[in-house]
């Protein structure tokens, strides 16, 4: 591999952690976070949006680089639609049981909040988010085992970077959850509300691709 190809892998891995960072991403794992409220938790939440993101991004750049499929724009749009529906259920759903799970005790564990959800919803980021990922590679890579490398890198600096953001959520929740309770709800509204917002201003640019 030359000095240009290691270059591209690497930042590869740099591209991944800001992608993390993207504003319906933090969206969507602020309200799974939300409503657990255990900064024990926030790792397990956030490494299960991040192998779902990736597992997405893999099988996705598999069909593109290597079976030769092509990405189909107008499927990547619906899909992007799908997303921002999907954040405007999370916050609604967040809102919602802010007063019916207020008395819910904390060591409640479920799988479906924890693992499977984020798993899911990684999956449908990663999913939407490919397109563009692998037009990026096909244009830049000519190697398919270093484009298939690029994806994998990629999608391991977005696991890492949802590790950070998960944690840095989870924290300042997990601290006025144990010394400001008063103060839990409006957060959790607020946050409910940003997801809502997120999801209708994707749902808009989607629509405008149609």
């Amino acid at each position: 591999m030359h000095d240009s190809g290691y270059f591209v892998i690497g930042l590869g891995f740099v591209l991944g952690l800001k992608h993390a960072t993207d504003a319906d991403h933090i969206a969507a794992i602020t309200t799974i976070i939300g409503e657990q409220r255990r900064l024990s938790r926030a790792f397990a939440i956030g490494a299960s949006w991040g192998l779902g993101h990736t597992l997405a991004l893999a099988l996705i750049g598999i069909a593109v680089i290597e079976l030769k499929i092509p990405m189909n724009r107008w499927f990547a749009n619906r899909i992007e639609f799908v997303v921002a529906a999907m954040l405007i259920v999370l916050g609604a759903r967040l809102i919602a049981s802010v007063h019916s799970n207020w008395h819910r005790h904390h060591h409640d564990f479920k799988w479906s909040q924890c693992g499977l959800k984020p798993l899911l919803v990684g999956l449908m980021h990663g999913t939407a988010g490919s397109s563009a990922l692998t037009l990026l590679v096909l244009s830049t890579i000519s190697s398919t085992t270093q484009a298939l490398l690029y994806i994998l890198i990629f999608g391991i600096g977005s696991i890492a970077g949802m590790l950070f953001i998960s944690v840095l959520i989870a924290a300042p929740i997990h601290w006025v959850d144990h010394h400001r309770t008063d103060a839990i709800r409006p957060i959790q509204i607020l946050a409910g509300i940003f997801s809502c917002v997120s999801g209708l201003y994707l749902a808009m640019n989607a629509w405008r691709a149609f």
